[in-house]
């Protein structure tokens, strides 16, 4: 079975392994070691949840970790103080404000407050029109996360038709301008797509990011697709599973990644990446 298998476990561990060395290698050296701070509004439990594991990761590599917590009544001026003060220290190399935040903030004024230099998310306006154009090394995480698997795995994206159902600001349109890039045809679906399954059918490599578990059977896709299942759903017995039905489909494709451990450890790994990249920018 595990032929088929894109294991984002085992490619982030390599990751994490290259940026413990580099951390080591800075503590040797007694220069300033790489600092995260995390903004937290609120008490969302899915919110502390990503955080502990944001928090579980750095400390596993050797990244300074700090949460800041405030409350859900906070206002949209105090917040960007409080990021402001951020942007303004030295000591700090990325900065990452958890989303969602309440409905009384404007999610992205708050995202465009961050320093482009510190924003370790690459949500801001400034990083995702670099993104567009080929020039930025800062990418949102999960995008990133599923390219270094496309590069691990040797899949060649060039020439291909690379099918994206989702169009979040986080993960669809994204990565729909890295698979530009790199040369791929790319066609991106979503909630008013109509006939979706014409379209899933034709992809060489198809990404489901849509947050609807199991919506993906094998009828909806044609033999030897290679498929990147960002889904995290609980299906009716309350099982971790991803957007696509991974039984069903698994005998039609070429390769697949699962949920759990597949593009999840992969949006870590990533993040950590983007804080080292953004440590490196601060002490050339």
């Amino acid at each position: 079975m595990k032929e088929k298998i894109i294991d984002g476990k085992l490619v982030a561990s390599k990751i994490k392994a290259k940026i413990t060395a580099e951390i080591n290698n800075i503590k040797m050296n007694n220069y300033r070691t790489p600092k995260l701070c995390v903004i937290q509004v609120g008490n969302n439990v899915a919110s502390s949840t990503y955080i502990k594991n944001k928090k579980i990761a750095c400390e596993k590599v050797g990244i300074l970790f700090s949460l800041l917590k405030y409350p859900a009544t906070i206002t949209e001026k105090e917040l960007i103080e409080h990021i402001m003060t951020l942007n303004n220290d030295p000591d700090v190399d990325g900065i990452l404000v958890q989303l969602p935040l309440p409905d009384h903030i404007d999610t992205n004024k708050i995202i465009d407050a961050i320093d482009v230099l510190k924003d370790v998310d690459g949500f801001s306006s400034h990083v995702l029109g670099n993104l567009m154009i080929n020039k930025t090394k800062v990418v949102p995480a999960t995008p990133k996360g599923i390219m270094s698997l496309f590069n691990y795995y040797n899949i060649d994206l060039v020439g291909q038709h690379v099918v994206i159902v989702g169009r979040s600001n986080i993960v669809g349109k994204p990565l729909a301008n890295l698979t530009i890039n790199a040369h791929a045809t790319v066609t991106v679906c979503h909630s008013k797509t109509n006939n979706l399954s014409y379209y899933t059918k034709q992809a060489d490599i198809l990404v489901m990011a849509v947050g609807k578990p199991k919506m993906l059977t094998k009828e909806m896709i044609k033999e030897n697709v290679i498929i990147i299942d960002v889904g995290t759903n609980r299906d009716k017995n309350n099982k971790l599973c991803g957007d696509v039905y991974f039984d069903d489909v698994y005998s039609k494709v070429k390769m697949i990644s699962p949920v759990p451990g597949g593009v999840g450890p992969m949006t870590i790994a990533s993040l950590l990446e983007n804080i080292m990249h953004l440590y490196e920018l601060h002490n050339k």
